[in-house]
């Protein structure tokens, strides 16, 4: 049996664990000299490779010096913490980067967290010692305090630390090392990350981990071998997590990782990390096993959703005209999908016909699924996100999801975060100079209050804030919060807005669309500039006549519309709005298009009478 390391790079966003992963696999001899790879190689999808993070954990080996290294680089967003929880039962070690500059994180936090809690010795990196602002030293103090605030065990606290740029491709001991390559940190892992602790000889048996489909082979499942063997079509069955046994089956293929690729092997042994085809209904976390295995494998437990949203069918006048995807079985059947393979996200039936409610760790994680939807082409109407409160066992108070905020903002604009925050309810617990003129303040506060907040945070800072937050706990209610301040610009009429009506409407507040866009009743075409929601004509051309004006033809200048993106428009609405998304356009519109039927549901919802109702 080949000798072999599992282990994990864990960080917080944008700390540079993909482009490390690069630098490890062209070092380790597994690109040919004049191979041409894409900068981040790992980021395969194309979502992650627009926003610039990961998304979706992936698996990598290389070989260094007859050691194989299975590393599983993993995601940095809080809002996919569901991916690296699951990871981690996979490895037995881990790579905790670091930016030198920004140093501890939130995500750094949660994910340092979890790995400690399960018996993992991180090897640390601080990364990006390159960096102008690079603080190495003062870095390597923080981790050790988030370490032992962490209630690491003395083994855990004398972690092994490496200096490193992985865009220029070196790590070493000591700041003034000979920074050439990664040799260090090959032989940090070979020498600090233990070997799998496996039962070789016991039946076969795995945790399917990650699930993805492939258009040849099917479902195809990863996880770690944790005792035995597994060859190519041995009869297995599937244990659910309560011991029953949800389907029998061959292993029609097995797949082990060699660099950026997976490659068919006959047989795998306990310890290794694998990809297999041939089962149809296996989920995670699933125990795949041989028919003599009696007894499920322990799964890791996940943290539970914070946020929901309701997933509607596009019932507006312009649906189905530019999806293909548009009934509720098609939606309902993508989302269970979604589901099985992505252990954060739970999917009920809601109350509403043709409307499903989704429930996830944050804004970011939905919106990447209706954005992977849209591109496959979906229509769909989004509702306006909402945080899932809970009822406490003990004291039986309600309660609801906290954050830990984390904001580096210039000093001149602390005032203005720090005022908008508490109206917000947030708490602020620390504020300190984080150099560089400027600020790092930390707040509690509730998920509610961040809906919607950062395009605003991005404003008031001029785009010079970073904001990161990560789950904190629940804690009791917090009372209301207002909500947005603006009414809405609402169409009127159906068909194609024109630069003579825009022109006149636009002094009415911020408009959203452009001449000859297609709009129709009760869709949003702008933010009114006062508080309360005004029904306008965005399609009023300007009557011919055959009398000379003196400014009949002065050129109708328009100021350029608000595009907002589908994370912004979701943070946007209120609760009696939607988001319609099409491959083509996402729109705001009211949830109840006819004036008549807004008056009346309004009404209602204030306890008035409703004229032609019983009391």
């Amino acid at each position: 049996m080949t000798s072999m390391r599992n282990l994990a790079i864990i960080a917080h966003v944008d700390h540079g664990k993909t482009t490390l992963v690069d630098q490890l696999l062209k070092q380790s001899g597994t690109f040919r000299e004049n191979q041409q790879v894409a900068e981040r190689a790992m980021d395969r999808n194309d979502l992650e490779r627009e926003r610039g993070i990961t998304i979706l954990a992936k698996c990598t080996a290389v070989e260094w010096k007859g050691v194989k290294l299975n590393i599983i680089d993993t995601p940095g967003h809080a809002d996919f913490g569901g991916e690296v929880e699951r990871i981690l039962s996979m490895v037995d070690g881990a790579i905790l980067l670091v930016d030198a500059a920004e140093g501890v994180l939130p995500q750094t936090k949660f994910v340092l967290g979890k790995a400690l809690a399960r018996g993992i010795r991180p090897i640390v990196v601080v990364n990006k010692v390159d960096r102008q602002d690079a603080r190495p030293h003062e870095v390597h103090d923080e981790v050790f305090d988030l370490f032992a605030s962490l209630d690491a065990t003395d083994e855990q606290l004398d972690f092994p630390m490496l200096f490193a740029s992985g865009r220029q491709g070196w790590a070493d001991e000591v700041m003034e090392g000979p920074r050439e390559n990664l040799d260090a940190l090959f032989a940090l892992v070979v020498r600090h990350v233990p070997e799998p602790t496996v039962l070789p000889d016991a039946p076969f048996a795995m945790n399917a981990t990650l699930l993805e489909y492939d258009n040849f082979l099917g479902r195809i499942l990863t996880g770690r071998i944790e005792q035995g063997t597994a060859r190519v079509n041995m009869p297995v069955k599937v244990l659910r997590a309560d011991g029953t046994v949800a389907e029998t089956g061959r292993l029609s293929k097995l797949l082990s990782f060699r660099g950026l690729e997976r490659v068919p092997v006959d047989e795998v042994h306990a310890g290794d990390i694998i990809a297999i085809a041939g089962l149809s209904d296996t989920t995670i976390p699933d125990t795949i096993c041989a028919p003599d295995q009696a007894t499920p494998l322990p799964a890791i437990p996940v943290d539970p959703p914070t946020l929901a949203m309701t997933f509607r069918v596009n019932d507006g006048p312009l649906g189905g005209r530019e999806g293909k995807k548009v009934t509720s079985r098609q939606i309902r059947d993508r989302l269970i999908r979604e589901a099985e393979g992505n252990v954060a996200i739970r999917i009920r039936d809601s109350e509403e016909t043709d409307a499903f409610e989704v429930a996830g760790r944050g804004e970011l994680q939905l919106g990447v699924l209706i954005e992977t939807m849209r591109r496959e082409s979906f229509e769909l109407t989004i509702g306006r996100p909402r945080v899932l409160m809970r009822e406490n066992p003990e004291t039986g108070a309600r309660e609801e999801p906290f954050e830990e905020v984390l904001v580096d903002v210039d000093e001149a604009y602390t005032g203005v975060v720090v005022e908008k925050l508490s109206i917000r309810k947030a708490q602020m617990q620390d504020m300190r100079p984080s150099g560089g003129g400027k600020t790092r303040i930390t707040f509690i506060m509730p998920s509610r209050g961040l809906i919607g907040y950062h395009s605003e945070f991005l404003t008031d800072t001029r785009g010079t804030g970073i904001m990161n937050r990560l789950f904190h706990g629940y804690l009791p209610f917090a009372g209301t919060i207002e909500g947005r301040r603006n009414g809405s610009l609402i169409s009127n009429v159906d068909g194609e807005t024109t630069q003579y009506a825009l022109f006149a409407l636009q002094e009415r507040g911020h408009l959203f669309v452009d001449p000859g866009a297609k709009v129709y009743e009760g869709l949003i075409i702008g933010e009114n500039s006062r508080g309360d929601d005004l029904e306008v004509n965005p399609v009023k051309e300007k009557k011919l006549t055959n009398i000379r004006a003196a400014g009949k033809d002065d050129a109708l200048l328009l100021v350029p519309p608000r595009k907002m993106s589908l994370e912004q428009a979701i943070a946007y609405i209120e609760d009696d709005e939607l988001v319609e998304v099409t491959p083509s356009a996402i729109r705001i519109r009211k949830r109840y298009l006819d004036p008549n039927e807004r008056k009346r549901m309004s009404r209602k919802a204030e306890g008035l009478p409703v004229k032609g109702e019983a009391a």
